[in-house]
Order: structure tokens, then sequence, then C-alpha cells
């Protein structure tokens, strides 16, 4: 069944909306002291909103804070840790703040199954799990995709970062870029007001002479059915790498309202982001050894060199209860986003003493995204048997204005940079860089139905699902705008999974699920002449997984683990010169993680993940057989108010290229940081950050490629002080 045009592409986006006011409360039994409270107290507890409009809201934090106890699995909605057949970690605000993250990469870092990477000749963020990529355009913003700013997101716009591991093309719908959300996918979770009204400013800074201011306001009527929050972001100046600035600016509104049986939740953002002088990706010539990693201090970036990005977007989402039983859903968004780079592109290192060839790449990108989702929720019994079930329609689609010029090379080093003027021959272009036309037009839709059947007091959980889904695209000439290729496909992702407690404290879970990606439009002609094939649109790709894992809850500690083994077909040509699918790509390995507040003063979170790669009896480019990361925290108790941090991850040496022939280093980082919050008068409080990374200024390279097949390298980041404090009044 082909699924289009569900939902209308106009939504508007009211700004005084409201949402649900849904009780975030401790759980009791990693708090005795709630049973001892009297009713007058207990609703003196703060209560979270909910973000996605359900009634549940927010999922309690873990003890420590740093996580919380569940949360937002696709379609399935809100679900608790130890009934989540998935391996998914959820960080919350208080972990944000406490290690001053300054965007969703810096956030997800300290998972011991993520590193970020780069984008292929920008400077986008890429979140490799289980090797495999996530584009920050592939990911969503409170379930949509195609809302966030495309190549970084400001942390002050999120309440929640959580990241799924593993492919999920069932619960989230294929994901619309070039990654299709194989290795996982990441979810962000926006801010709403709380209970009690806010009022927060933060100034700061970062080497080397980076400044900071921050407010946080949040109003909540008397009734509590209506809230508003408003966040807003100016940094800038110079880094800690010499001759590179960075700026940005940030503006965003969350609205929420609960009336009866209706809830509603809005947001309205702002966001730019300007980059100039920064370290490019390089790539390092097949014959040659991998260098040294140069000093991260000292920029290797021509001083012409910038990128800057702007993004306006917006989401409505309403639920609503038909009855007791019977929830629906509806949930839209839209972003206008424009990219405008000036950048050194295609830096290749050609011998043994770092000089390097390159050339100035132009670029301009524009996106219109409009995207939505509709659903229902029914509740039911058969007999013995609790039913859930899920139906859902989704819809995306992204026009894209791209125009682009590469100008002549030049040369320099990457220990001993030379200024080079910019240059000004154009040797290859495409498009107008003042005009750009429509490149692409991206389109996805699916229907997807699911249904968790629950036995035996809730011991068992069962989710059987599938997702028909559609993915379209049509590719126009830069300088014409005429159509020169099209492809419309579609395909059945089904997924099975389950969960069985062995006690209240332990489960047991097990997964089937499938990724997808666009399939390939076969060209005309090869080096080896006619393609047997051409023009032939392959269906879309399917990457299939196994996984199966455990959960434990002890209260105060938490533990899971899961094995998994993935599969991903690759395509290629045949001896017939036939372009199809006739290889694959295994991931398989084991993530371990380990949290909570094994006691009063210490707080815990660490974890390891090893994985194995195989594609002709090789190691895929970039995919560390081993990471870990160690983060402790512990609260002094002969000085109130005062906490000490220390962070320590670890990463595997990584090929960077197909062949195997080439390698970078295992590379290790320690952090230290402390916090300290007093109160200074009343409700007023003070709360002052700091922290010291990369302590012994390590030089390294940190990640291999992050656009699929390709082996650059970046480097990783210099010492770095940051500071901040915090008045709430």
């Amino acid at each position: 069944m082909r699924v289009r045009r569900i939902i209308p592409t106009a939504i508007t986006l009211p700004l005084a909306v409201g949402a649900a006011l849904c009780a975030q409360t401790t759980r009791a039994d990693n708090n005795p002291d709630l049973l001892n409270m009297d009713l007058e107290t207990l609703m003196t507890i703060k209560v979270g909103a909910s973000a996605d409009a359900s009634a549940k809201g927010l999922s309690e934090v873990y003890a420590g804070n740093q996580i919380a106890n569940g949360g937002r699995i696709g379609i399935l909605g809100n679900l608790d840790a130890l009934e989540t057949p998935f391996s998914v970690t959820h960080y919350t605000h208080d972990f944000i703040q406490q290690h001053q993250a300054a965007s969703v990469g810096d956030v997800l870092q300290y998972d011991p199954s993520v590193r970020v990477a780069r984008g292929f000749g920008n400077f986008q963020q890429v979140y490799k799990v289980r090797g495999l990529p996530i584009f920050s355009d592939d990911m969503t913003y409170n379930g949509l995709y195609g809302i966030l700013p495309r190549q970084y997101l400001a942390s002050e716009a999120i309440e929640r970062v959580e990241i799924l591991r593993g492919a999920n093309s069932f619960l989230n719908g294929a994901a619309p870029g070039v990654s299709g959300g194989l290795g996982g996918t990441v979810d962000v979770i926006p801010k709403r007001a709380p209970k009690e009204d806010l009022a927060q400013v933060t100034i700061g800074g970062e080497s080397d002479q980076q400044h900071y201011t921050a407010t946080d306001l949040a109003l909540r009527s008397k009734d509590g059915s209506m809230g508003i929050r408003f966040n807003a972001v100016d940094s800038g100046g110079d880094t800690a790498v010499d001759d590179a600035s960075k700026e940005l600016g940030l503006a965003v509104l969350g609205a929420d309202y609960r009336s009866g049986a209706l809830r509603l939740s809005a947001d309205l953002g702002y966001q730019s982001h300007r980059m100039q002088a920064n370290q490019p990706s390089i790539t390092i010539a097949d014959a040659l050894a991998i260098p040294k990693a140069p000093n991260a201090n000292d920029s290797f970036a021509q001083p012409w060199a910038y990128s800057n990005t702007r993004d306006v977007f917006g989401t409505l989402r309403a639920e609503y209860d038909f009855t007791k039983n019977i929830t629906g859903w509806i949930a839209g968004g839209t972003r206008t986003g424009t990219e405008n780079s000036d950048s050194e592109a295609f830096l290749n290192v050609f011998d043994d003493a770092g000089d390097f060839s390159g050339s100035r790449f132009d670029v301009i990108h524009k996106d219109s995204v409009n995207t939505g989702e509709v659903g229902l929720r029914i509740q039911f019994d058969t007999h013995d048997i609790k039913h859930k079930v899920t139906l859902a329609l989704s819809e995306y689609d992204n026009n894209s204005r791209n125009a682009y010029a590469i100008y002549n090379s030049f040369n320099s080093n990457i220990y001993r940079a030379v200024q080079i003027a910019q240059p000004t021959t154009i040797m290859f272009s495409g498009g107008k860089l003042n005009n750009p036309l429509i490149t692409t037009t991206t389109k996805t839709s699916s229907l997807a139905l699911a249904d968790t059947l629950s036995a035996f007091n809730n011991q068992l959980l069962i989710t059987l699902g599938a997702r028909n889904q559609t993915i379209a695209e049509y590719n126009f000439l830069y300088d014409t705008g005429t159509q020169s290729s099209s492809y419309d496909e579609q395909k059945l992702t089904p997924m099975a999974a389950v969960i069985y407690k062995l006690s209240p404290q332990l489960s047991l879970y097990a997964n089937y699920m499938e990724g997808l990606l666009k399939g390939d439009v076969v060209p005309a002609t090869n080096a080896a002449g006619i393609v047997a094939n051409a023009g032939e649109s392959l269906k879309p790709y399917s990457t299939k997984q196994i996984e199966a894992g455990v959960k434990y809850d002890a209260g105060a500690i938490g533990l899971s683990a899961g094995l998994f083994h993935l599969q991903k077909p690759i395509a290629g040509y045949s001896i017939q010169n036939k372009f199809e699918l006739n290889n694959e790509q295994t991931h398989q390995g084991l993530d371990i993680s380990l949290y909570g507040q094994p006691s009063e003063h210490l707080t815990l979170l660490a974890g390891a993940s090893f994985l194995t790669t195989d594609l002709d009896n090789k190691n895929a480019i970039g995919a560390p057989k081993i990471q870990a990361n160690i983060d402790v925290e512990w609260s002094l108790p002969q000085l109130p108010g005062f906490t000490l941090n220390s962070h320590w991850m670890y990463t595997g040496e990584q090929f960077t290229n197909a062949s195997n022939t080439q390698k970078v280093p295992a590379w290790n980082r320690m952090d230290l940081g402390m916090g300290y919050t007093t109160k200074i008068s009343g409700d007023n409080s003070l709360s002052v950050h700091a922290r010291l990374e990369n302590i012994a200024n390590n030089n390294y390279w940190s990640s291999v490629g992050g656009f699929p097949g390709a082996s650059y390298l970046t480097l990783g980041n210099p010492r770095t002080f940051v500071i901040s404090a915090t008045l709430n009044f």
C-alpha cells in the first residue's frame, strides 16, 4: 500500500499553546522517605510537563539524576527501562548542565557506544554508533525527523538526549538522510516549564576568549494547565585553537497546555551558528603511514575559511483521550535552514613531511522541510492477555537547494601551516551561489502497526509490528533545474521484540529489527562499459539486526548489557556488469552500561563497547574494536554543595581505508570538573561549574570518516577550560 500526503504540509505554530502537566516523582523504592511524607509535602514535589503531549510525561530520573529511567521509544511511546526491549540511554538536563555540554555531540561523547565524527566537507556533527553513522539531520526532535538544525544544535534547547542503539526503521520510520539511521537514532526532547516559575541567568567563558551568556525563563499558570518556557543564548570569540573562532545565537520558545482529555505542546526556535578558520578534516594518501597528529592548538586552516548556518524551526503536537483506552495524536513540524560556507576541502596529505594539497570549496545549501505524524493507540484485553495496539502514519518532505564552486588548488602543511591568498579561479561549479535551484526533493511516507502483548501479570511482554515505507527522491540539474533522475520505491519493515522479567529488578530482552536506506539508481555506464541493468531503481536496502540482552535495576545502581549482530547489504557490479546487492558487511559486538548512585556521595556512569566488523575479511573504516567511558562524581560531605567530577574516555585504533593498510592509533582523554551550589537568599541560589577537558593536552586523531566510505581524519580538541556561573532568582 502506498502512503502519500497523509498529513498537511502547512502547520500553524501558535506560541502560547500549552501542554500536559504530569507528575515526575522520585521512585519510592529509590527513596523510601517518600513513603513517610504527608500529602502536603508530596504536593510540593516538582512536576515536569510533557514535551510530547503524553499523559505520562517525562520518565522519572534515575538515582544520581544523570539518566532517566525510561523514555520515548518511537511510536511505542514512553516505556520504562525494564520494559524496553532495546538498548537505550536517556541523558537528562542535569547531566547536560553538570558536564557543561554545549551541543548534542558534547552530550553523546560521554556514551561508550558513541563517538562524534564530522560530515564530509563541512562541520556537521556525525554520531557513530556500533560503527555506523547517524548524521545530525537524521536526529528526531520530539519524534519528528528533519526539524533540528542540520549541522549543530546548542544544548540550551534540550531537556534530554536519548540514544537508541541499533537498527530502528520500524520505530521511527526510515531516516531521510544518507546515514539511514542504520546504527541507531538520537531523539532530542525540548524543554517545558516546570511546576514552579523559573528565572535563570548564566554567564561563562571558554579557552581562549569565548564568552557565553544564557537565559532560561519559565512561567506556569496557577492551575498548572498552561506553561511557557524561553531559552536564549549568545556566545562568541576565539577558541582554544589558535586563530579559530565561533559564534552562536539561539532563541527557543516552548509552550504546553492541558485541559481534560486534551494535551498540546509546541516549539518555535531560531539558531545562528558561525565558525571561522576552524580545523578542517584531512585525508592521508593510501601509500603513506598515518602521520603523527599535529599540535591541536595550532590550526592548519586558512583564515578565509568559514561556515555560517541559520535555521528557523517549529513543531506542534496534540494528544487526545477519546476514552480511557483509546488515545490519538497528531504532530507536525517545519524548518527552513541555510548553510553558507567558504571552506577548505579535498585536503590530501601526499608525503611523510605532512604536506597536503587542497581546494577552496564554496557551498550554499538551503533546506525547506515539512514533516508530520498521526497515530492512534488502543488498549484492550483478550482473556488473560493485554494488548496495546498502535497505528501510525508519517510523512516527510524536503526541498533542498544547492550550488557550489571549486577553485584552484593550493598546498600547505599540517605541522607548519602556510597562509594562502584566497583562490579565485573557478575550476568546477554547479548552480548560482546567489540563487541556488532545487537540486534534490526527498519524500518519505509510512504506515506502521504494532501490538504489545503482556501476560502473566506483565511479566512477559511481546511486541510485534511492521511498517510499510515509501522512499522517493527526485534529482535536478544544478544549472537548469531540469530533472535528471528519480527514485520511488517502497518496502515492508518488520520487527519483533520480547521482554521477560525474571524479577521486578531483572529483565531479559531480545529483538529483531531492520534499518532501511534508499537503494541506488543504476548508472548507464561504468569503467567496464554499459551496465546491464542501467536505469533500474534498486529496492531500499534493509539492514538486519538481532540483539539480546539483560537489564538490572538494584534501585540505586543499574546495569544493562546487549549482544548484537547486524548485517548491512553492499551493492556492486557482477561479472555480467550488473549492479546489484552482492555482498554484505557485518557488525557484531557487546554494549555494557553501569549507572546510578552506589553511595550517598558517589555517582557513576560507565560503560564499554566491543565491536567486530567484517567486509571481505577486512575491518570497516572508522570502527574501533573497543570504546570505554568512566564518569565519576563525588559530593563532599565536608563542603555542602560542592562536587568533583572526573571523566576518562578511551577509543581503540581505527582503520582508515578499506584494505586495512592504514590505521590511526588508540587514544584516551581525561577531563576534570567541579561544581558548587549555594543559597544566596530566599529562593535565590548561585551555581558555579568549571571543567578542564583533555587535561594532558594530548594530540590525537579523534575520528576516521563519518560519511559512508570516506576516510578523512578529524583532529581532537586541545586542552580547553570552561567555566560558568548560574544565578537562580
